[in-house]
C-alpha cells in the first residue's frame, strides 16, 4: 500500500529510467513532486525501498533500480479533506462511544475497532474503517480507550511484530522512554515505533538493523497511543 507521493514519486522515477536508463536527482524529484525540500523526497525514497518497491545501488549517485512497479495505485483518502492529506488519523469518538474503548461482547470479548493498516517502517497512512472491528480478551486492556491497527512491513521484527499481525493500542498523548507507540509525524502521517528521547530531540527507533532510526524535533511528533497487546492468527 502506498500513499499517493510514494506512488507519484514511482511512476515519476520508472519513467525517467525508461527514457534514458538513469535516475533523477533528488532536486528532479522534489520539483516533479512540488515539495519544497529533499528531506522528503529522502522519507518517500525510504518507504518505497522498505517496501520492495526499488532498491538503492550501492555505491552509486542517482543509482535506483525497480523492483515493483506502480500497477497497484495510490492509497485513496476516505474523508472530506481528502485533498490536503494522504492520512486519516484514528477518530477516537466512534471508541468513546463503546464503553471506553469497546463493547462488550459477552463475558469474554471486547469489540474494539479497527483503524486499518500502520507501516512498522516509513510512516504510511492509518486509514480508518469504521465497519471494522476485533475481538479483544478484556484481560489485554487497562482502562483507558483503545483501538486496534494491523501491521504492515518488517521493522519491528525484532521486537516480535511481524507485518500481519494486529496490534492492540491505547490512546494517550504520552508513553515512557523506550515504549512502542503509535507517532504521528508532521501531522500526516503514521508509525509504530519504539520512543527513544534524546536530549531535545524524540526518535522512532525500528527494531530491525536493517531500517534506520529516525530523529525529529519533539514539534514534529505526536504520541497517539502506545502497545498494549498483540493478536496473531496462524
Amino acid at each position: 500500500m502506498l500513499t499517493r507521493k510514494q506512488h507519484e514519486l514511482l511512476v515519476f522515477i520508472q519513467r525517467r529510467l525508461n527514457e534514458n536508463g538513469v535516475s533523477p536527482s533528488f532536486d528532479e524529484m522534489k520539483e516533479a513532486l512540488g515539495l519544497k525540500s529533499k528531506s522528503g523526497i529522502h522519507r518517500l525514497i525510504s518507504g518505497l525501498e522498505e517496501r520492495g518497491f526499488i532498491r538503492r545501488l550501492p555505491h552509486r549517485a542517482r543509482a535506483l533500480e525497480i523492483l515493483r512497479g506502480p500497477d497497484s495505485g495510490p492509497t485513496g483518502a476516505t474523508t472530506a479533506n481528502a485533498s490536503n492529506s494522504n492520512v486519516v488519523a484514528p477518530d477516537f469518538r466512534l471508541a468513546r462511544t463503546r464503553a471506553a474503548g469497546g463493547e462488550q461482547r459477552g463475558s469474554n470479548l471486547v469489540n474494539l475497532p479497527l483503524y486499518g493498516r500502520i507501516a512498522a517502517g516509513t510512516p504510511i497512512e492509518a486509514l480508518r474503517d469504521e465497519s471494522a472491528f476485533v475481538d479483544v480478551p478484556p484481560a489485554l486492556l487497562s482502562k483507558g480507550e483503545h483501538y486496534c491497527l494491523e501491521v504492515e512491513g518488517e521493522s519491528m521484527v525484532d521486537a516480535g511484530i511481524f507485518d500481519g499481525d494486529t496490534v492492540v493500542i491505547e490512546r494517550c498523548d504520552a508513553a515512557e522512554n523506550g515504549s512502542i507507540i503509535v507517532a504521528l509525524v508532521d501531522g500526516e502521517e503514521v508509525t509504530l515505533k519504539r520512543l527513544r528521547r534524546k536530549g531535545h530531540a524524540i526518535a522512532l527507533e525500528p527494531a530491525n538493523p536493517a531500517f534506520e532510526t529516525r530523529i525529529f524535533p519533539p514539534d514534529r511528533v505526536a504520541i497517539q497511543g502506545r502497545l498494549v497487546a498483540l493478536l496473531r492468527q496462524y
